[in-house]
């Protein structure tokens, strides 16, 4: 196991642009602590030395952005489409929900589940007549091009899918199955 010195500890943090407070408060441990170490006046315990260092690791690492992890374009629908318009693009692109946007912006969000439940309340052969309107949700949540990836996966916890805003514009969408597929 190789152990840095303090001065390479001093140089790396200084390279990652944290200050020792940073480090000492992502290392749950104090600046005076720190300080010392890095100057070489103490000898650290093996696991506050692996703390300092897995700070330093993560700083390392690029933050994944929504623009790098989104897919474009986003296929979406108006309030006064049809919704047989909705199911016909749902099913095309193999999707289980759609935003629906007007002017540009994000006004909700139409979902299979959302259609079953009208199909159920008004009968299908009413529901085929319907507007995008009568079946929507509440929409999607958005996010700038440039938010980390941690706020796109707290925001999928509670919601189907995430919408990249940018420039005023819907530039992309986020979804579970998007993050999913981080992995692989």
């Amino acid at each position: 196991m190789y152990i840095p010195t303090p001065a390479e500890l001093k140089a790396k943090r200084i390279m990652l642009g944290l200050r020792q407070a940073d480090v000492a408060r992502k290392a749950g441990i104090s600046q005076s602590m720190v300080a010392r170490i890095e100057s070489g006046t103490v000898d650290p315990r093996v696991s506050t030395l692996n703390k300092i260092i897995h700070v330093l690791k993560v700083a390392e690492r690029p933050t994944m952005t929504a623009r790098e992890v989104m897919h474009a374009p986003v296929h979406s629908v108006s309030p006064r489409d049809a919704i047989t318009t909705a199911v016909a693009i749902m099913e095309t692109e193999d999707v289980s929900q759609i935003p629906v946007i007007e002017n540009g912006i994000p006004v909700g969000c139409v979902s299979e589940s959302a259609i079953v439940n009208a199909i159920e309340q008004i009968g299908i052969a009413r529901a085929h007549t319907r507007k995008v309107k009568d079946f929507m949700e509440s929409g999607f949540p958005t996010v700038p091009p440039d938010v980390d990836i941690e706020t796109v996966v707290h925001l999928l916890q509670q919601h189907h899918a995430v919408l990249v805003l940018g420039e005023g514009t819907v530039q992309g969408v986020i979804t579970k199955h998007d993050l999913i597929m981080l992995i692989v």
